[in-house]
């Protein structure tokens, strides 16, 4: 038995028994709401060069992001092998106290930017920086870490010509994996999964795969901890039917999700390319409780207009 069969067998016996699921009752409650809105370090002040990275410290992003009115930030473990910041127990110490003062949660801990140019499922060093991240994010009080496979580590095969293979035969498109990668990257998440379920911290993984490939991930992963990190943005880019993906993905195997609309740096108006209303949507019917995390920094020189027009954007919407 596969672990979403799991979870659905134990519910199922549960509401026999006259006990309803977690998930039951979540999906039955029109008032179950989001945990917040809140946004990722690297859209509170870029470098130059690489935009996934935060150029500004603590001490000036986390008063920037309580300035517009967001309740959460998504940080960066670090910016590269030379620099993991939050490996460090004095910086999580200020990073805790910035919080406290500026009532900012860290919601998530991202290892993305290194994993972007030292994946995961070529380079052995960067396991480190995974359980750096699980650990920064039990000392942070994040119930979850970001995993991302782009650039360098993304799990998608190309032909010869550049392009993804799409072995679909229906209307939504799916790409082929990279099948070595992959299995790499399920024996990985497996070693680490008992120090994840210690931690009660989520291993989530953000790529371009399909939702019904990531599943089958975390399920060959087999723990609790194995979770998908969703971004409506790339997933509505790839041609996948993201309110479909969300109500397959389902509220338990969630961990978090990116807020962005492809196009713009708006999350409404006519230049984006998401539907945000019928994400909103599928987000409520599965009984989404976790948070809204904005990946956008708004227009050049724009930032708290831009901001703030986002946030209630995402509240009215999404909440």
């Amino acid at each position: 038995m596969n672990r979403r069969s799991f979870i659905k067998k134990t519910a199922a016996g549960a509401i026999i028994a006259g006990i309803p699921a977690a998930s039951s009752l979540l999906s039955s409650c029109s008032n179950v709401k989001a945990a917040g809105i809140g946004i990722c370090d690297w859209d509170l002040g870029h470098t130059p060069n690489d935009p996934f990275t935060p150029s500004t410290p603590a001490s000036v992003f986390v008063p920037r992001a309580e300035s517009v009115g967001y309740e959460a930030i998504q940080v960066s473990v670090g910016t590269s092998p030379d620099n993991i910041m939050l490996r460090d127990p004095e910086v999580r110490k200020k990073y805790i106290e910035l919080g406290k003062r500026h009532n900012i949660v860290y919601c998530s801990v991202a290892v993305g930017s290194i994993l972007h140019y030292r994946p995961l499922t070529t380079e052995p060093e960067s396991a480190i920086y995974m359980l750096d991240g699980l650990e920064a994010a039990s000392a942070l009080g994040a119930k979850n870490i970001l995993l991302a496979f782009f650039f360098d580590g993304d799990l998608l095969e190309r032909d010869s010509s550049g392009n993804y293979i799409n072995i679909s035969g229906g209307a939504s498109p799916e790409y082929k994996w990279k099948e070595k990668d992959v299995e790499r990257l399920i024996a990985l998440m497996k070693q680490l999964a008992p120090r994840a379920e210690d931690l009660g911290v989520a291993m989530g993984i953000e790529n371009a795969l399909t939702a019904r490939q990531n599943i089958q991930i975390i399920e060959e992963v087999g723990s609790p901890m194995a979770q998908i990190y969703y971004d409506i943005g790339n997933s509505w880019s790839m041609g996948y039917d993201v309110p479909a993906e969300i109500r397959e993905i389902g509220n338990d195997d969630m961990c978090e999700i990116h807020i962005k609309n492809m196009g713009s740096r708006l999350l409404f108006g006519d230049e984006g390319i998401v539907d945000m209303k019928a994400c909103a949507d599928a987000l409520k019917e599965i009984g989404y409780d976790k948070w809204l995390v904005i990946e956008t920094i708004g227009r050049p020189n724009r930032f708290e207009e831009d901001a703030r027009a986002n946030i209630d954007f995402t509240r009215r919407v999404f909440m």
